[in-house]
């Protein structure tokens, strides 16, 4: 049985991703007590994942233009941003002994482009200022009386806490944490949360198995998109990777929020790839509508276009035997392959998830208008931003906000209390 829930002297967080590891950092910094609670054996694997390739901690591009990706929620993520920015956070990071380079993409990566150096060296220092870890806790709501419950390898422990910091992230890569298994909970208690969907992903095509079988994990690059908006046609260059069910890569990944919600609305989402952004249409038909002789369409397309593997693979993919002859169609075909994606991939692979707790649930200091002294930050609110480091800063700096609005209903409470014992 749960023993009798114990009272905790300041702030509960749960969750130890970076949200949750930067509002216990900003708590204790101002005397409050912090005890972070993570379902884990250890902290911040999420984290550690991330950077597993080379940790992109934020990117280089000024501000607007850095607000902007985080599309309708800009307005609410320039406010956290405005307290604690890119540079900020390269500044933070120097102060845990990790320097910091801007590549020539403008992402911005440690000197060794490793995350665990800085993760050991940020819980080194939360621990030496008095942050308590309580790990192997998984959080499992509240009780009757609004106790914290968690379970432990020991049972279910439960304790009170004058006020808490949510930090539980979204819905993807779950064996890491994310499992969004808090949704129920707060639904219970009235707070509106959006369902969580998938975000920076990949999405399926109906390959035939005939390419899918030989292409799959071929990169396409350099590839120019083309969509189209409400606003009009838009393009980015990029790259992407064939996958046995479809497509993903950096490029798919920053339109991915346009291409969900068009699938969401029509059922499906054209994509249109030009194969070969250094050549004009009317060079492409003039070089393709040269003899041919005896060689192969792909040798045709090889000698005059300098198309060849993946690239030549796509174009019968979508053209077919029958008509790849047609040169002129062929050159059309190349500035504009047309690709039906038919779905996202499952929320539990991809990078991120958008939905969560909506931002018009809670108020600027993320405190949830339905559970006084209960605050969110992190993936688990309800933005969303595309790879190159805009994830992680609006994850520093939104807990920064929550910690810090965390702080301040604290000592309101304190104030409180202490104006109301009888003298």
């Amino acid at each position: 049985m749960p023993v009798e829930p114990a009272p905790l002297p300041g702030l509960a967080i749960i969750g130890g991703g970076p949200a949750g590891l930067m509002a216990a950092e900003v708590a204790r910094a101002a005397g409050i007590e912090v005890d972070l609670f993570e379902a884990k054996g250890s902290v911040g694997r999420k984290f550690l994942i991330a950077g597993k390739g080379g940790l992109n901690l934020t990117h280089g591009e000024p501000r607007p233009g850095f607000d902007h990706r985080y599309r309708e929620r800009q307005e609410a993520a320039a406010g956290w941003l405005d307290d604690f920015g890119p540079d900020a956070l390269r500044d933070w990071a120097r102060g845990l002994g990790v320097e910091t380079y801007v590549g020539s993409s403008g992402r911005v990566f440690p000197l060794d482009r490793k995350a665990a150096p800085l993760l050991r060296g940020w819980v080194r220092r939360l621990r030496e200022d008095g942050v308590r870890f309580h790990v192997h806790h998984r959080w499992l709501g509240w009780t009757d009386d609004n106790a914290l419950r968690f379970a432990t390898p020991d049972g279910e422990r439960r304790v009170h806490a004058a006020a808490t910091v949510l930090a539980l992230g979204g819905g993807s890569w779950p064996q890491l944490g994310s499992d969004g298994a808090w949704q129920p909970w707060l639904l219970e208690r009235g707070v509106d949360v959006a369902p969580l969907v998938p975000a920076n992903c990949g999405f399926d095509i109906a390959w035939s198995d005939h390419f899918s079988s030989r292409h799959a994990g071929a990169p396409l690059k350099p590839v120019v998109a083309h969509w189209r908006e409400a606003d009009g046609e838009h393009t980015l260059q990029g790259e992407c990777v064939v996958t046995e069910t479809g497509i993903e890569g950096s490029l798919i990944y920053a339109l991915s929020a346009q291409l969900r919600e068009t699938i969401a609305r029509d059922g499906e989402a054209t994509l249109t790839l030009d194969l070969a952004p250094g050549r004009t249409l009317e060079r492409l038909q003039h070089d393709l509508g040269k003899p041919r002789n005896s060689r192969s369409v792909s040798d045709h397309l090889r000698r005059q276009t300098g198309l060849g593997g993946v690239k030549v693979a796509l174009l019968y993919e979508v053209l077919g035997k029958d008509r790849i002859g047609d040169d002129a169609l062929l050159a059309r075909t190349i500035k504009r392959l047309p690709l039906t994606l038919r779905r996202a991939r499952p929320i539990a692979e991809v990078i991120s998830s958008a939905g969560g707790v909506r931002l018009e649930a809670m108020d600027d200091a993320l405190m949830l208008a339905r559970l006084p002294g209960v605050f969110c930050a992190g993936e688990m609110l309800d933005w969303e931003a595309p790879t190159g480091g805009y994830l992680l800063t609006a994850c520093f700096a939104s807990g920064r906000r929550a910690g810090l609005g965390a702080v301040e209903w604290l000592r309101h409470m304190q104030s409180h209390s202490m104006q109301a014992a009888p003298m």
